[in-house]
């Protein structure tokens, strides 16, 4: 027994080494995207500054049962908000479109539009693939780098992270939670997303997947 024991103890000792790295590096990764964003954050319309351009992240417009995306549809209700009080001129559409039927820009657009936003207000992204292409994009390929960034509270924190770091002047408004038990799933994929955020800014230098000609927005 003891010469099975020894014969898993260094093993061991390396696995719970490793597990621990790596807890500290989500702790360290998330507190320092939540801590170095904080300021940036709005969630009332009127403490907003004022830009040319909302930049709102996209979201499925249903969930895997057939219904109504919560994050889809506070994301849209706050981006018109933004829009009714002036705090942005033009609404840029970024989202995911890389499979027949699956259209996030085009989903964004026609919810706004339902809601009261000019179709000449709306601009769609069809290559915001990710968080950072989404933020990259709009600077490098629709020319704008002072911008307000619209979504959940923990997805404009990597957001105003990926922009800080790459050099987009960004304030973003968070749109309402939903519940937690709603949001579980998101949430811890979140966690880990925030390291992938810091591995691909500070370690890989990840840039957008497409780039592409340059769109001007309100010319």
């Amino acid at each position: 027994m003891n010469q099975r024991w020894l014969r898993y103890k260094r093993p061991l000792r390396w696995l719970s080494g490793c597990l621990l790295l790596c807890a500290v590096a989500l702790w360290l990764c998330n507190a320092w995207v939540v801590r170095s964003t904080k300021s940036q954050l709005f969630s009332r319309v009127a403490d907003v500054p004022s830009h040319k351009v909302g930049l709102v992240l996209g979201a499925s417009k249903n969930t895997a049962r057939g219904t109504t995306n919560q994050y889809f549809a506070f994301r849209m209700q706050a981006a018109y908000e933004l829009y009714r009080s002036g705090k942005v001129q033009y609404l840029l559409l970024s989202g995911d479109n890389h499979t027949e039927g699956y259209d996030e820009p085009s989903d964004m657009r026609e919810a706004l539009i339902q809601l009261g936003v000019p179709d000449s207000c709306l601009v769609l992204d069809y290559a915001g693939f990710r968080t950072l292409d989404s933020v990259l994009r709009c600077r490098d390929v629709f020319g704008e780098d002072s911008i307000t960034i619209i979504s959940q509270e923990f997805h404009n924190q990597r957001a105003l992270f990926i922009a800080n770091k790459r050099g987009v002047h960004a304030v973003a408004y968070n749109a309402p939670e939903v519940s937690r038990n709603y949001s579980l799933k998101t949430r811890i994929r979140e966690y880990f997303a925030r390291v992938k955020c810091v591995l691909d800014l500070y370690v890989l230098h990840i840039g957008p997947k497409f780039l592409g000609e340059k769109i001007h927005i309100g010319h």
